[in-house]
């Protein structure tokens, strides 16, 4: 019987342990790498060693060395964002758990020696086993593996957005460097014209108010550079904050490049809500959050009634100490035996866990239908945006500043001729420089739609709280832990 004991024990626990998980060679980003680099068009970092932060500094280096543009900012912010690294960290500790959770649970050893003078030496030993955690092992395991998925489509999600934040850094900076450069232009030019009225202002060929009206010009059109270079430095900090640049980094970037032109025509998607429900990582974050709480729900149910089953393995031996026919010996008893603990459910039926269990359900349950609802009106909103700033793009392109142009030119003339005063040849060049800085604005709010409406098509509007909130926060109260 002992050998048939000796011959179970071996099997049942390599049985035990080939159900347990193990960790992945990179962590679970393969799975972040596959959703991602379609979207992205770059590849996540994860940096874990010396080795791969040199490998990755390196790179950075080289995208540093060429012109930045919104693809190189992103492939900045994967390899530099530490942020993302951490997102990633996030991510390697939810495989922990899930290795955690497949694991038996340990048992407890204890060793007990009890004596007295001239009673007998009496020794105990016990293994204990929570039967209950061995018996819900494969269910724990399973809610476990979930978890984990869901911290995959987490990361995934923290993935694009850092990709979407750099885009729009990049744009916002590439606008405002290209107004600071109109602006530059426009004062340029009233200064040389200031000038030249007071020249004329000198030989009496312009009358004093038309001086002090194209000097006011000028420090107008001064203040706003002022004021653009302000703007600009700002939404250039962002930027290296989202690439994660500092110190000699900083040195090595190149001037922000101007924006890209409008394309032929903008993007157009046959049924967007659709394409949103199916693409979008949150709501697949929301689906899998469900399915681990039914897990959870249905592990409470079956368990409603235990919360303690322990099983103990007792092993006594006791020393007596025998005289017979004037010879002193020790006599050694053993009594193998078992103990079993159960919890008697006399004033808690496990209605409080289970009701829990089943609240938090539907807590995610109408969570996973509200984010439904979301993701089908920011895909409709970012759409609908996204084709009103690229009308409105063109309109500048084509219509406003090509006929701002031609006023200004022929102002130009009227007033060389002497048809008109300087104060039309002011409120025309002012009117030009206001639209040109509209049209670079427009051109910038179509490419930040352009951002926002693959957001919503894949990971969320701008803004929303962060995926894994809801996740974390049902889980705290879900867990299914025995």
């Amino acid at each position: 019987m002992k050998r048939r004991y000796r011959a179970i024990l071996p099997i049942g626990l390599a049985g035990l342990l080939s159900g347990c998980a193990t960790y992945s060679e990179d962590g679970g980003l393969a799975f972040v790498e596959t959703a991602v680099v379609g979207e992205l068009d770059a590849r996540p970092t994860v940096i874990r060693d010396a080795d791969t932060a040199a490998q990755s500094q390196a790179l950075v280096r080289d995208l540093l060395q060429q012109p930045l543009d919104a693809d190189r900012s992103v492939r900045i912010a994967l390899l530099n964002n530490r942020g993302l690294q951490a997102a990633y960290n996030e991510l390697g500790l939810a495989e922990t758990d899930m290795v955690a959770a497949s694991l038996p649970p340990n048992p407890t050893i204890s060793i007990g020696r009890i004596a007295a003078g001239g009673l007998p030496t009496e020794i105990e030993r016990q293994i204990i086993v929570n039967i209950l955690a061995l018996a819900t092992l494969p269910q724990r395991s399973e809610i476990a593996r979930t978890r984990f998925r869901q911290a995959q489509y987490v990361a995934a999600l923290e993935t694009l957005r850092v990709g979407a934040e750099a885009r729009r850094a990049y744009y916002r900076t590439a606008a405002a460097h290209q107004s600071v450069h109109l602006l530059e232009q426009a004062r340029l030019s009233a200064n040389a014209t200031s000038e030249l009225l007071a020249e004329l202002g000198r030989t009496g060929a312009a009358t004093k108010i038309d001086q002090a009206r194209e000097q006011a010009f000028y420090a107008e059109v001064a203040a706003q550079l002022a004021k653009a270079k302000v703007a600009h430095t700002r939404e250039a900090e962002t930027l290296n904050r989202v690439l994660g640049l500092w110190g000699q980094d900083l040195d090595r970037l190149k001037e922000t490049g101007r924006l890209p032109p409008l394309p032929a025509r903008p993007a157009t998607t046959e049924d967007i809500e659709v394409e949103a429900l199916r693409r979008r990582l949150d709501v697949q974050v929301a689906r899998l959050e469900l399915d681990a709480l039914a897990k959870s729900l249905e592990l409470e149910e079956a368990t409603r009634f235990i919360d303690l089953a322990e099983l103990s393995a007792i092993y006594v031996t006791e020393d007596e100490f025998v005289l017979e026919d004037g010879v002193e010996y020790t006599e050694t008893t053993n009594r193998p035996g078992f103990e079993v603990a159960l919890e008697i459910p006399i004033f808690d039926f496990g209605e409080t866990k289970v009701r829990r269990a089943r609240e938090t359900y539907l807590l995610a349950l109408n969570k996973l239908a509200e984010r439904g609802v979301e993701a089908r009106s920011q895909a409709r909103e970012a759409y609908q945006v996204h084709r009103a700033t690229y009308d409105i793009a063109r309109l500048y392109r084509d219509e406003v500043v090509p006929l701002r142009r031609i006023v200004s030119e022929e102002s130009l003339l009227r007033y060389n001729g002497m048809i008109e005063d300087v104060t039309d040849l002011i409120n025309d060049a002012r009117a030009a420089i206001q639209s040109n800085v509209a049209a670079s604005e427009a051109l910038r709010d179509y490419w930040l739609a352009t951002v926002d409406l693959d957001v919503a098509l894949v990971g969320g509007a701008p803004g929303d709280a962060a995926p894994g909130d809801m996740a974390s926060a049902a889980a705290g109260a879900g867990g299914g832990d025995h």
